[in-house]
């Protein structure tokens, strides 16, 4: 069990999530967040690596969370993002993000070919 209060699992080899997972690592100074590349051989995963893979996810007080609630979990332990996770709470906030997140899943291959 980690003694981090979020858990976030992420695709090192995506460009794009790498790059965001380098900046979240920078912005998360008190540590407050294990963060897992599921890429890395014996990555401890919860669930199916492929389903993780597919969309972000986060552990926050025990409940395994994925797409944009996971963002807004990772968020809210970040200082700065807080009001940005904090927000998300509400669930027309949060359903505006989700349904933006399902759709840059849709660009996401597209990005990552630009990216690399």
């Amino acid at each position: 069990m980690s003694t981090h209060p979020l858990t976030v699992w992420y695709d090192g080899t995506c460009p794009l999530c790498t790059r965001e997972i380098a900046l979240m690592r920078r912005l998360d100074r008190a540590g407050r967040i294990a963060f897992v590349d599921v890429a890395e051989p014996g990555a401890s995963c919860p669930i199916d690596p492929a389903l993780l893979l597919a969309r972000f996810h986060a552990r926050e007080d025990g409940a395994l969370l994925s797409g944009a609630a996971a963002f807004a979990a990772m968020w809210r332990a970040i200082p700065v993002l807080r009001p940005l996770g904090l927000l998300a709470r509400n669930r027309h906030v949060l359903s505006a993000l989700e349904w933006a997140y399902v759709r840059f899943l849709r660009v996401r291959p597209a990005l990552q070919r630009l990216a690399r």
